[in-house]
């Protein structure tokens, strides 16, 4: 779904009246009914009208769903965007769907991996990079990805030593604690 970005998850319904628990992705999460009809990963589509904040998301109304047990049965469902709907970005600002399947190469050109997902713990987006089958996780920032080429389909990585498997780190064995 290259030309669809992710703005949510169905988390279950919510009440008896076919509304649904959604956790949003979006940078604003309130704005997750502005970009227009969703489409669900059975490739479904639906309205999306934003009812009320609650604890862990917002509670939402799908066009279609017209009971609990409907808005159940969607739990798990991802809630796609077209792109076209979505602003634009700036320069150095990408949508997790753009960096997911990028090669990752190091500082001298060498293939790493591919760019297999990206997570948010709250902190700064971590990158899970592919690496001879092994998922290595990097911190996606400036310092450790100083280039995004999307045109290249590519990323550079300059992890700190230690990063990455093989890598040999500098610190010195600690000696045993009495």
């Amino acid at each position: 779904m290259k030309d669809h970005v992710c703005l949510g998850a169905v988390m279950g319904s919510y009440g008896v009246r076919g509304e649904a628990r959604v956790k949003s992705f979006c940078a604003d999460p309130s704005a997750i009914g502005d970009y227009g009809p969703v489409t669900f990963d059975n490739g479904t589509t639906a309205k999306l009208t934003v009812i009320r904040p609650i604890k862990g998301g917002y509670a939402v109304r799908l066009s279609g769903v017209p009971h609990k047990e409907a808005a159940d049965a969607l739990k798990g469902q991802r809630l796609w965007a077209h792109r076209d709907a979505l602003p634009a970005l700036p320069d150095d600002e990408f949508y997790h769907s753009d960096l997911i399947g990028l090669t990752a190469v190091d500082t001298g050109g060498e293939t790493l991996g591919c760019v297999h997902a990206v997570h948010d713990h709250g902190a700064g987006d971590i990158l899970e990079v592919r690496i001879g089958g092994t998922p290595v996780l990097i911190p996606f920032t400036r310092a450790i990805v100083p280039t995004v080429d999307l045109t290249a389909g590519r990323i550079v990585v300059d992890p700190p030593r230690g990063l990455l498997p093989g890598d040999e780190s500098d610190d010195e064995e600690m000696p045993p604690i009495d």
